[in-house]
């Protein structure tokens, strides 16, 4: 069994200076792939479960005991984190599951509502030792994310993570979810003073990681500079979901006869295996010599 916590791969990353990625998860082909990369890269992943994903499936649980079976069985540290969830109650349910770390949104919320659910989402998945997740400062649809308005301020998030005792922390530097084209531009002065904002800012005195969303919008280069400047968890989905779709509609084109799904979804699956490797390569940084 390698279904480890994303407390030990976020802060191992940190305490090295550099990224891990954290993938989501649609389907049941998707954790495969993502598991397929780990192995791959020789390095390990975060699956990714959002309220959204949730909510396709039904509920959360048959998505998550899939997930969680694919990633106990994983040869690489594999962890599975709940993403983006808003409804406290699916942190609840993410917690009874066996998820080892959850993220709480309330990005959205007024700050003092977003202090205020947020610490009692703490309070639950301390006690069941599960690591959290919070966000700053709304990461949002292409417009809204890249206005000046929904940075995150580093005096505000350090005092968001003291009010509210969040394991990392979300912010909004320039990134923006569910972008197809890789043109986001990052602050990377503020990813630099954010992270100085958050040391020693956790519990115990520990430094508090940064977690870049709406990473699918970022090319490589700046991605890797992010890393540089402090960013530790970088999450990726559209880019990955770019790679799945692209190689179902090819195989369906090459065969119009093909009606056996397995034989679409197989080289769907291949092809975010190895993207995500590649990414998972990227985030990690260049192999000492």
């Amino acid at each position: 069994m390698t279904l480890v916590s994303a407390r030990d791969l976020v802060h191992d990353a940190a305490r090295r200076g550099t990224g891990v990625g954290a993938f989501n998860v649609i389907h049941l082909e998707t954790a495969e792939a993502l598991v397929s990369a780990s192995a791959q890269a020789g390095l390990p992943v975060i699956l990714q479960i959002s309220q959204n994903c949730a909510d396709y499936h039904g509920a959360l649980e048959p998505i998550a005991l899939a997930t969680l079976a694919v990633a106990r069985r994983a040869s690489t540290p594999v962890a599975v984190h709940l993403d983006h969830a808003e409804r406290p109650e699916l942190v609840d349910e993410a917690i009874a599951l066996g998820f080892g770390s959850v993220m709480f949104d309330g990005g959205t919320l007024d700050y003092a509502d977003n202090v205020a659910l947020t610490a009692q989402v703490v309070e639950r998945a301390h006690a069941a030792e599960v690591y959290v997740e919070g966000e700053l400062g709304e990461v949002g649809g292409k417009d809204g994310a890249h206005a000046p308005g929904v940075r995150t301020d580093p005096r505000e998030a350090r005092a968001f993570v003291e009010a509210t005792g969040v394991d990392a922390l979300a912010v909004a530097v320039g990134s923006s979810h569910a972008m197809t084209d890789r043109t986001a531009a990052l602050d990377l002065d503020l990813i630099a003073r954010l992270r100085e904002a958050l040391r020693g800012a956790g519990e115990d005195g520990a430094d508090v990681p940064l977690v870049l969303h709406g990473s699918s919008g970022v090319p490589d280069d700046t991605i890797a500079a992010a890393v540089r400047a402090g960013m530790t968890k970088i999450n990726v989905s559209t880019h990955l979901n770019g790679f799945f779709t692209r190689a179902i509609r090819q195989r369906l084109e090459e065969d119009e006869r093909l009606v056996d799904s397995r034989k679409y979804l197989a080289p769907a699956r291949d092809a975010v295996a190895g993207e995500a490797a590649r990414l998972l390569r990227l985030f990690a940084g260049p192999t000492p010599s």
